[in-house]
């Protein structure tokens, strides 16, 4: 490839990456919009698996709109979104990975807090990804190897190495009668640690609390990628750490456990996370 072709192509890598940032942050200030008109009112729910494990006519509306934003851009895109799945499986090709109302049971509720994540992604690396709450105003975004921002704020985990300082967040499956990994046992364990631990029930939101240095150290038992792949950046572009309970690479497209921490207290959380209990 001659110089110049190398240099356009890296333009047009540039370029891309801007726009996929854009897009996504246009994509879900739209959805949250239509998500606040339909916050308080009556509107149709059903139930899917699990116990209250719910899905709203504001699901699908946010998700129909949040596709039909990006392919006006990206239509050779493809998606892989929670009510709708995967159509075709990953490639090389751009694939943006959607919750189009994370925390459907508090907004099923009158409960005001949910968010929408957004991450554009290619194989297995996340590329770009905003997470925002529509109720708070606080929209979450960071691109690959650029940082990641809240209102123009670069945003940094937390300094705390010890629970005595750590506010800590956790969430449980909609199986969690069938006590999946010993999930009770595991919380009870670390919550007799003595640190707070809050269970927020909006998984995208409390990884970027964590980036934004408001939690600590995050875990939950089973996370799809829609639920993890917005906040997962927003970490790891915050100097925090994302991996299974045992410190291994957490692959973005399997139903697997995951541990989020500022780094400081990465190695005590898996500890308690990875082996059988005492």
């Amino acid at each position: 490839m001659s110089r110049s072709a190398i240099l356009y192509f890296n333009e047009e890598k540039a370029a891309q990456k801007m726009n996929l940032i854009d897009i996504a942050k246009e994509a879900a200030l739209e959805a949250g919009e239509l998500l606040k008109e339909g916050f308080g009112t009556h509107f149709q729910i059903e139930h899917k698996d699990g116990i209250q494990n719910l899905v709203t006519e504001y699901d699908l509306s946010s998700q129909n709109l949040i596709i039909k934003k990006i392919k006006s851009r990206f239509p050779s895109h493809q998606f892989l979104a929670e009510e709708d799945g995967l159509k075709a499986p990953p490639s090389d090709q751009i694939l943006w990975i959607i919750d189009p109302l994370d925390g459907t049971v508090n907004y099923a509720h009158n409960i005001p807090f949910f968010a929408i994540s957004i991450a554009a992604a290619r194989g297995k690396e996340i590329l770009a990804s905003v997470v925002y709450s529509p109720m708070m105003n606080e929209l979450y975004a960071a691109e690959k190897g650029s940082g990641a921002y809240l209102k123009g704020k670069r945003l940094s985990v937390s300094s705390a190495h010890t629970f005595e300082r750590a506010m800590l967040g956790t969430g449980f499956p909609y199986d969690v009668d069938q006590n999946p990994l010993h999930c009770i046992e595991r919380f009870a364990q670390i919550a007799l640690l003595g640190a707070p631990i809050r269970r927020l029930g909006v998984a995208s939101l409390d990884l970027a609390y964590l980036a934004s240095g408001r939690f600590d150290a995050f875990w939950e038992v089973g996370l799809q990628p829609w639920d993890m792949a917005g906040g997962k950046l927003l970490i790891e572009e915050a100097g925090g750490k994302v991996t299974l309970y045992d410190g291994r690479p957490h692959p973005i497209y399997e139903y697997l456990p995951l541990l989020a921490s500022n780094g400081h207290l990465h190695e005590i959380m898996v500890s308690y996370l990875k082996g059988d209990l005492k």
